[in-house]
Order: C-alpha cells, then sequence, then structure tokens
C-alpha cells in the first residue's frame, strides 16, 4: 500500500515529535566547572573598566583586557547555561532552546579551561578563536525567539520576559566585554610598536566618542527604505531636525540597532497607513518620518532622539502590550493563525538565518534571498521594542513611545552620554 506523501510527511513528523530529547548532561567534571564559576556571580561591568585598557593602550594592558575578559565572560556564561538548563522540561526539548544550551555550554568549556595569555602572539591566537566565538553566537537570540515562540504554552508571558531580559542584558555585556578586547587587539596590531611602548596610543575599542546620531539616522534609514520598498513598494522620506551637528560618546552598534528596529516600525505603519487612507495606487507622497535630535548639555548628560511617524498609531487595546516579547502588530490578511504569517521572520539583532539554512524552513530561506524577500525583515516576532528599549536602558537610558490613535506615533529615546557615565555599572 502506498501512503499518501501528506500522511508520510505527518508521519515522520510526529515519529520526530516522539525521539526529541533534551540536551545531554554535562560530563560529572564538566558539571563541577559550571558550579564553580555560577558560584562567583560576575562583578559589575562599569564603562570606566573597559576604558581603561585603552588608556593608554599598551601590551601590558591589553594582556590585562585578556585575564579580565577570561575571568568574566566564563561567569555570565556559566549563569546563562544554568538559567537554560532551570528551564521547564518540554521548553528544553525545543530544538532552538537545545541548540541555545549546547552552544552556551561549548564556549563555557572553551573560555573556562582557556591556558593562560602570556604574550602578544598568545592574544593574537585567542583573538582569533574569540571572533568565531562571537560570531557563531550571533544568532542566539533570534534562535530563542523562535523556540520561545514555539513554546509559549508552557510558559507565563512574565516567565518568558524575565528570562528574555536576563538573556539579553547578560548577552550585550558578554559582547561589549569581548568586542572591546577584540578592537583593542587589532589597534595594537596596527600601530607603531615604539610609539605604543612609549604609552601614547589611547584608544577607545567600540566606543565611538564623537558619535553622530544624524548619520546614524541617514545610514539606518536608507538600509530600511529598501527593506520597505522591498516589501510594500513604497518608503517615506527622513527629516533631521532639532540640532543635527549633534555628536556624543556612545556604543555606535546599540545605537544603530535602535535606530534601525524604530526605523522599520515607522516606516512600515506610515506606508500601510497611507495605503489605508489612499490606496495604493495613489500618487500623493507618503508623509515624512521627523527626526528630531537634542544633544547633551552640561547639566544633562542625555542625548535626546524623538522619532515621529503618521502611520496611524497604536489602538488603545495594544498600548499595554507594546513592550511584551512576541507581541507584534504586523500580520497579513491571510495570517489565519496569529503569527504574523510571513512577516514572523523579522531580522533580530543578527541574520534571520536561525534553521539549518537548508531545512526548507522560512529563516533559511530569507537568508538565502535577503532584501529580495523583505517581508520576513521588516517587522515580524515582535522583539524589536523591548530589545530596543533594553539597549537604551542598559547605560541608564531610555525608551517610551507615545500614540496618537488614528494619527502617528512619538518615540522618545534618551541616551546617557558614555563620557559622563564612567562609573555607571552595568
Amino acid at each position: 500500500m502506498i501512503i499518501p506523501r501528506v500522511l508520510a510527511a505527518r508521519t515522520i513528523q510526529q515519529r520526530q515529535y516522539h525521539v526529541r530529547r533534551p540536551p545531554s548532561p554535562p560530563s560529572a567534571e564538566a558539571a563541577r566547572l559550571l558550579d564553580s564559576f555560577a558560584a562567583h556571580p560576575p562583578l559589575p561591568l562599569t564603562l570606566s573598566t573597559l576604558m581603561s585598557f585603552g588608556h593608554p593602550l599598551t601590551p601590558s594592558s591589553l594582556l590585562r583586557s585578556v585575564s579580565y575578559l577570561l575571568s568574566e565572560i566564563p561567569r555570565r556564561m556559566a549563569q546563562r547555561v544554568r538559567a537554560l538548563e532551570a528551564l521547564p522540561f518540554i521548553v528544553g526539548t525545543n530544538p532552538y532552546v537545545a541548540r541555545t544550551l549546547k552552544g552556551h555550554r561549548d564556549s563555557f568549556n572553551l573560555l573556562a579551561t582557556y591556558p593562560e595569555v602570556c604574550t602578544l602572539e598568545d592574544n593574537k591566537i585567542f583573538v582569533d578563536e574569540l571572533d568565531m566565538l562571537v560570531e557563531g553566537h550571533r544568532n542566539d537570540i533570534p534562535t530563542l525567539a523562535k523556540g520561545f515562540q514555539e513554546c509559549s504554552r508552557y510558559m507565563s508571558p512574565t516567565q518568558i520576559s524575565n528570562f528574555l531580559d536576563g538573556a539579553i542584558r547578560s548577552r550585550i555585556s558578554m559582547r561589549l566585554i569581548a568586542e572591546q578586547h577584540i578592537a583593542l587587539s587589532h589597534a595594537l596590531a596596527t600601530e607603531d610598536p615604539g610609539s605604543v611602548e612609549a604609552g601614547v596610543l589611547m584608544h577607545n575599542g567600540v566606543i565611538d566618542p564623537k558619535c553622530s546620531p544624524a548619520a546614524m539616522v541617514r545610514m539606518c534609514g536608507t538600509f530600511v527604505s529598501e527593506l520597505c520598498e522591498a516589501t510594500l513598494g513604497a518608503s517615506p522620506n527622513i527629516t533631521i531636525d532639532g540640532c543635527p551637528e549633534a555628536t556624543f560618546a556612545y556604543v555606535p552598534v546599540h545605537l544603530e540597532y535602535i535606530l534601525t528596529e524604530m526605523l522599520k516600525n515607522a516606516f512600515r505603519a506610515t506606508t500601510e497607513n497611507h495605503y489605508k487612507l489612499h490606496g495604493s495606487a495613489s500618487s500623493s507622497p507618503l508623509p515624512r518620518v521627523q527626526i528630531t535630535i537634542s544633544p547633551p548639555t552640561s547639566s544633562l548628560p542625555f542625548l535626546s532622539i524623538r522619532i515621529r511617524d503618521q502611520g496611524g498609531g497604536v489602538s488603545p487595546s495594544n498600548m499595554a502590550r507594546i513592550f511584551s516579547y512576541a507581541f507584534t502588530t504586523a500580520g497579513h490578511a491571510d495570517d489565519q493563525n496569529g503569527d504574523g504569517g510571513p512577516y514572523a521572520a523579522q531580522h533580530i539583532g543578527g541574520s534571520a538565518a536561525i534553521g539549518s539554512g537548508d531545512d526548507g524552513g522560512l529563516f533559511g530561506e530569507i537568508t538565502g534571498k535577503g532584501v529580495q524577500v523583505g517581508l520576513g525583515t521588516i517587522a515580524g516576532l515582535g522583539y524589536g521594542l523591548p530589545m530596543s528599549r533594553l539597549y537604551a536602558k542598559y547605560f541608564g537610558g531610555s525608551l517610551d513611545l507615545f500614540s496618537l490613535d488614528g494619527w502617528g506615533s512619538d518615540v522618545f529615546i534618551k541616551l546617557r552620554c558614555l563620557d559622563e557615565a564612567g562609573n555607571v555599572e552595568i
């Protein structure tokens, strides 16, 4: 008897479901090592600590940086491993969650047992491995996002929110420590050894003391505009006013993430609302997205950015949930499952390729086709707002959204100037 193709596929899926197992427990030796690091909470991370390794940047300060990294990142990694292991059993069996746990265990074992780095040559070898390790964890949050999306019935929204807040904050701190050391190592390698030994090289690593919000808005706006046009066939223009020439000390990749996510929301809402009011064939121009920049002052060391759109606003019934993980207003008329339809492959702080790439899934397909299938990258899983707020709050800033239902939304981003925040614990 020939089994119909659909029935055969369903049978295979059921068989795969029944044999699914949680990750194997670590060996006794690995478990003891995890316990030893997890028992000692990481030291509070301050920006002044990170910058001290580059002020001045010398071979000895770089070796202190790698020693600090090998002490602090394994502690944070051990805490994340224990948190992942403590998830409900059925959540731990989810392949995306299991993959994240395995990646954390492997990276912890590598760093916790790494031999002491005593020379610049040793550091060069270590940085090459660290580069690959950072790249290997690039999609941790998108992977967890997919896992929790599939397991949302087994955990309350509060449990998911608390877990993800901790995971994302830990990820931010680990990437800051790692990328700061990588940046300092590359800077030292390109300098003249004589001048370095003299202690004249000052380097800020991943921190830009003259970060330009206006330049970042233009860069992110160009990227988001391409996504919006590929997805919806049009995109609004941007107007920058206030103090466009303002600069401040900040981590550019953090600002880039926040601006990209907020502009994606504003562009999509503006375009879809315009189509709703005037029709997609209308020749009337789309309303502009207005960006206002307010510089820090001596009495108020915060740079503020307002992003104002005419995208129709957020309905009052949704306002209480806009900062909840996995809540999204993006969707399609033919989306019967309430999961965002083809929007649900949102670009979340990394590549959308959270699948294997060859499993035929939507995420692998998005990666292969890129911007051409922009439906997947303009909106989706609902992590943009809560993650952006976490990034903004990380150094003591804030992110708030105010909506005028039926007209548009204002997002207020307040970022602490980091040269005034040297003792802020992160």
